[in-house]
């Protein structure tokens, strides 16, 4: 009996070809380095925006796993990448947590964008990203930026189990436009905003499809 054929899939984004998001990442330049800790389980989600954002963001990096191991993690955190410095700051975008209640960087009203820094975002459910938090050390030491008057989700396609949580690129979208002090409608913004736009017409058109 044989098995049914694998479907091809692009070794950009690790996608099948037929929902290839290549050509929806419109890259843009941005100081703040960006490091995405991405659940195994996310890894073949259709509906997920970390590998779009990845795309999006050249010189960031995609590391897929739950638990870490700690040499590796703080390099990652704190060293130096492949044509980019090592960062004066690495800020982990997360909410606050009761056992993390200070360290949280006040960026608002801020003039200018600090030197060198790398944002941490962790790519999952917030069940999973909660325990991939505790199951680095590393990760739940980092000083918080999070994030706050959000407004509503636009990540129709996947519900969210909270009012105001947002997909993965659009919680680094608001993240960025913090650290980059960009203002609204900022060239990079919207960049990043018409590849999420593309993702989800994607989404929808492929659903449409199969139905």
């Amino acid at each position: 009996m044989s098995s049914a054929p694998r479907r091809l899939q692009c070794p950009r984004c690790h996608r099948p070809q037929s929902a290839c998001i290549c050509a929806l990442a419109q890259p843009l330049q941005a100081a703040t380095q960006v490091l995405i800790l991405q659940h195994p389980l996310e890894l073949q989600e259709a509906k997920g925006t970390a590998r779009l954002l990845h795309l999006c963001l050249p010189g960031s990096r995609l590391e897929v796993g739950e638990a870490f191991a700690p040499q590796q993690l703080e390099q990652w955190l704190y060293g130096a990448w492949p044509g980019a410095e090592a960062p004066q700051h690495t800020l982990l975008l997360y909410p606050q947590t009761p056992d993390q209640p200070a360290a949280l960087m006040a960026l608002t009203g801020r003039d200018a964008p600090a030197p060198v820094q790398r944002l941490v975002l962790i790519d999952g459910t917030w069940r999973k990203s909660r325990k991939m938090l505790y199951a680095n050390p590393l990760l739940a030491r980092l000083p918080r930026l999070a994030l706050t008057d959000t407004g509503p989700a636009g990540y129709r396609i996947r519900k969210a189990p909270r009012a105001g949580q947002l997909s993965t690129l659009e919680a680094a979208a608001l993240a960025l436009q913090q650290l980059e002090a960009w203002p609204d409608g900022a060239p990079p913004l919207q960049a990043l905003q018409q590849s999420f736009d593309g993702l989800i017409a994607q989404y929808e058109r492929l659903r449409a499809a199969h139905s």
